[in-house]
């Protein structure tokens, strides 16, 4: 369908083709409304396709079925310890959103697999973030979308986003975590073998047809079942889409937008409403410079987000009286540390995130520029980059180095440098790794104090052996085990570092998803600045507040919220909305 064919009024105009704007849709489409969907880009998923595709969502029956009992007055207590007992304060606004999520989101996966091709997995082991808080769970509460065949999508798989290059391996072929282990040692076991055979086998298959493989894993497998069930619903998918303006009615209810194409502009009216999934303000220049801390703007940090998410929503929301704000939030944007990667072709820098698959390994440590240690390195990648800019308030820590030894590289890679070492040497040469054959010589090259690693890599070492990392407790956090090395004893994140040549590489922090956002009730209805909703006016995904104010109590706590919030959207505008917790 072109853009001129789509209709000139629906029930519901969705605005940003990610996830939260998807299902948004979809559950529309599910209710009996007529949906247009119009995204800026010319491929859909946004920032969500190249995730991991996780959704938080406790007290699940997926999770119950599998023998993870979760109750959601366990994840109520945790998230009260991690956010209105860790500095959030009387956030009643928020504790409302909160408890209407934990309410709605195990309702919201069973309307999602009984309505669509939506399907999620609980993971057995994927811990919450703060195990120290009262409630916090091992597994369950983390779901991923099961693997899909996205041949499925026949022509729409072009229009699909793709991971990003450097998280996929030989040349486009998506990796999940539990394929990892079998690909780096296929001759472990016969089931290793096997596994490893039949990815390989289909990957070389799909390279005869197709420009990447077809099995999609994570974000990726999330987002192709979402259009496919939207294609299935027969609701139009445009893109290439701008919107430039929202009207309202006469009695300030908005009505309409106005929307720019290859083929100019015109006005599209939504009968029941407008829906903001536009992704956040993440390439926004005057929103970064308004709210992300004044290091990141003057260190001009990256952002994982979608290169799209210039935050078109925020800037039409309050353009008809809107509330977007940061204050109450810890931070406004969630943060990964990532290193930057000079491309084969052309020389062009990507930047690759360290999520869990180095940091956490025994043998590797990160520094200052005084050489010394700052935060533990086996926490979440959102308490890294927190703990990166503690520091840098009284010693420079944009950039940080991680540092370790070629035992490490060897066994674990280093960022983008697979285990055993696979482009290692390409990557000292364009400079992306620094390497020495001592600590002395790598301190040099990293500009920070040689006195100061020398003495952090000591420490290191002699934990190592106690197992006990007396300065910041690496190791004793389930997720840093969880991240770690179990053959790795007595501690599975510490280990020696000492066979010469070192190596380094600098982190910076990124922005992989927005807290700070526009305001909303439990219906994802705007508010204005006096509380009430903007009428016929919704926001979901990035583009809304986080309910979790700038904390991150475990994986998927930004994408379970976008299908969550996007289902109440779409149900309000059907006339079908649910009663909000209290």
């Amino acid at each position: 369908m072109s853009t001129l064919d789509t209709p000139d009024e629906v029930d519901l105009l969705v605005l940003g083709g990610g996830v939260a704007g998807l299902a948004t849709a979809l559950v529309a489409a599910i209710e009996g409304l007529s949906v247009l969907v119009c995204e800026k880009s010319s491929q859909f998923g946004g920032t969500a396709a190249t995730s991991a595709g996780t959704v938080w969502v406790p007290g699940s029956r997926q999770a119950e079925a599998a023998g993870l009992a979760d109750p959601v007055e366990w994840a109520r207590a945790y998230l009260a310890a991690e956010i209105d007992e860790s500095g959030g304060g009387a956030d009643t606004v928020g504790q409302r959103l909160r408890a209407t999520y934990l309410a709605t989101g195990p309702r919201v996966l069973d309307y999602l697999e009984q309505h669509s091709h939506v399907h999620f997995t609980p993971a057995v082991r994927h811990p919450d973030y703060h195990d120290e808080h009262p409630g916090a769970a091992i597994g369950g509460r983390a779901l991923v979308a099961r693997p899909f065949d996205g041949r499925r999508l026949g022509a729409d798989f072009a229009r699909l986003r793709p991971p990003m290059a450097s998280m996929m391996v030989l040349g486009g072929m998506s990796v999940a975590k539990d394929d990892v282990a079998p690909l780096l040692a296929p001759w472990s076991s016969w089931r290793a073998f096997g596994h490893a055979a039949s990815l390989l086998l289909r990957h070389a298959r799909d390279r005869l047809v197709y420009p990447r493989g077809t099995r999609l894993v994570m974000g990726n497998a999330l987002i192709a079942r979402l259009m496919l069930s939207l294609r299935e619903r027969g609701v139009p998918l445009m893109s290439g889409v701008h919107a430039m303006r929202l009207h309202r009615a006469a009695g300030g209810r908005v009505e309409a937008a106005t929307i720019a194409h290859a083929g100019g502009t015109r006005v599209v009216r939504a009968r029941r409403g407008v829906v903001l999934a536009c992704g956040g303000f993440a390439h926004g220049t005057a929103w970064r410079r308004q709210w992300l801390p004044q290091a990141a703007n003057e260190a001009h940090t990256p952002s994982l987000m979608f290169e799209g998410n210039t935050g078109d929503g925020l800037d039409l929301a309050t353009a008809v009286g809107a509330v977007a704000r940061a204050d109450g939030h810890a931070t406004p944007a969630f943060w990964v540390p990532t290193s930057a990667w000079t491309e084969c072709s052309g020389g062009q820098r990507s930047w690759f995130p360290h999520f869990a698959l180095d940091r956490a390994k025994p043998g590797l440590i990160a520094v200052n520029a005084a050489g010394r240690r700052f935060v533990n390195e086996a926490d979440s990648y959102h308490d890294f980059v927190l703990g990166m800019y503690r520091s840098h308030r009284s010693v420079p820590t944009l950039p940080a180095w991680l540092v370790c030894d070629a035992v490490f590289v060897r066994r674990y890679g280093l960022g983008r440098i697979r285990p055993g070492g696979w482009g290692l040497a390409a990557a000292v040469r364009r400079g992306d790794v620094l390497s020495a054959p001592t600590l002395a010589q790598l301190a040099a090259g990293m500009h920070v104090d040689a006195a100061g690693l020398a003495d952090s890599v000591a420490r290191n070492n002699r934990f190592a052996a106690s197992g006990v990392d007396e300065d910041f407790g690496r190791g004793r956090r389930e997720l840093n085990r969880f991240n770690g090395d179990s053959r790795q004893r007595p501690n599975p994140c510490l280990g020696p570092i000492g066979r010469a040549p070192f190596y380094a590489v600098a982190v910076w922090p990124a922005d992989a998803g927005m807290s700070a956002g526009l305001v909303t009730d439990a219906n994802a209805r705007v508010l204005d600045a006096h509380g009430d909703a903007v009428e016929g006016l919704y926001a979901c995904g990035a583009d809304m507040a986080s309910i979790m104010r700038g904390r991150y109590p475990g994986p998927g706590v930004t994408l379970g919220p976008a299908l969550v919030f996007g289902w109440r959207a779409a149900m309000h505008a059907a006339g079908r909305a649910a009663p909000p917790a209290r």
